[in-house]
């Protein structure tokens, strides 16, 4: 079993719980960043350490940036409600935050490990600080796994994912830093859609953080059905970056050059991805991944999940 050194980048969000709840048993993961993106640095920093908390998970957090580079913070409370978690009995939150700044974490953890991963599940603020004040830290890391852009639609725009478009700025520095990048967007995560089938099975394993899990997933998928399509469904963004590490036999990829835009009207926040079979191509700076094994998937989910079953 691949079992990745990662740091996880995230703005908790009912998918990164899942995100995390994945990387406490398959990877091992050295510490949590938060970033502002689904709601604000103070309700994200609050569920990373009420989901590590729950699960058991010893790991330090590092409350990071209060808002995009120079964009104005749209937050998503529309899908994951006004405290970022809706929908479970969250227990009495008694685990700290650290003191030292995210991306300061971020560059020393890049010094300390070799073979350090970033997987980034929420707008890219933290690393494209930590780059900013270290650029050497995109050669030092082995590469940044990421939820964010489409090579299709987008989900705030017709043309822009939610954690790029958040801020595009801090993307287009990531994405022109030179770091190996895995890039899982929308045209990914819509293929992997939970449903209420999904649910019911995770609430039958019966313990607490499977009710947890459950009463999470139910409210988001009413979400996605209220603001959406209308049926009881969505899409399980963030775990895939964690799973394109530790389970990588579940993908398909292929290298492109991609680019992000900071102007346009009706594109700002697109990640322009050149899939042109020609020699005036620039040279690929991400990996994309393009289909998933979706039952594959719910079963290491389902098996990570049955791993906390003995908490209570």
């Amino acid at each position: 079993m691949n079992h990745p050194t990662i740091l996880l980048d995230c703005d908790p969000g009912h998918d990164d719980a899942i995100a995390l709840l994945l990387a406490g048993v398959k990877t091992n993961l050295i510490g949590v960043t938060v970033v502002s993106g689904n709601v604000s640095i103070e309700r994200t920093t609050r569920n990373a350490l009420v989901t590590c908390q729950l699960l058991g998970i010893d790991v330090p957090v590092y409350p990071g940036a209060l808002g995009p580079l120079t964009a104005k913070p749209r937050h998503a409370e529309f899908i994951h409600g006004a405290s970022g978690l809706d929908g479970p009995q969250l227990p009495t939150l008694q685990k700290k935050p650290e003191r030292k700044p995210a991306a300061q974490f971020i560059i020393e953890a890049s010094n300390e490990y070799s073979d350090l991963w970033l997987v980034a599940t929420g707008p890219l603020t933290n690393v494209a600080l930590a780059i900013q004040r270290d650029p050497a830290l995109a050669n030092r890391i082995s590469g940044i796994a990421l939820m964010g852009g489409s090579s299709t639609f987008g989900n705030v725009t017709a043309t822009s994912e939610f954690n790029i478009l958040f801020d595009p700025e801090a993307a287009d520095i990531v994405f022109r830093s030179g770091a190996k990048i895995l890039m899982a967007g929308l045209n990914l995560t819509h293929q992997f859609l939970i449903n209420q089938g999904h649910i019911q099975h995770i609430r039958s394993l019966g313990s607490t953080v499977s009710m947890f899990v459950s009463d999470l997933l139910q409210f988001y998928i009413a979400s996605y059905a209220r603001e959406y399509s209308g049926r009881l469904e969505g899409p399980l963004h963030d775990p895939l970056a964690v799973l394109a590490l530790t389970d990588p036999d579940l993908f398909k990829y292929s290298s492109h050059h991609a680019t992000i835009e900071l102007q346009g009207k009706y594109t700002r926040g697109m990640t322009v991805i050149d899939t042109r079979q020609t020699h005036k191509t620039l040279d690929p700076n991400i990996d994309l991944l393009t289909t998933i094994d979706s039952d594959g998937a719910f079963d290491v989910i389902y098996e990570a999940i049955r791993t906390y079953g003995g908490l209570s």
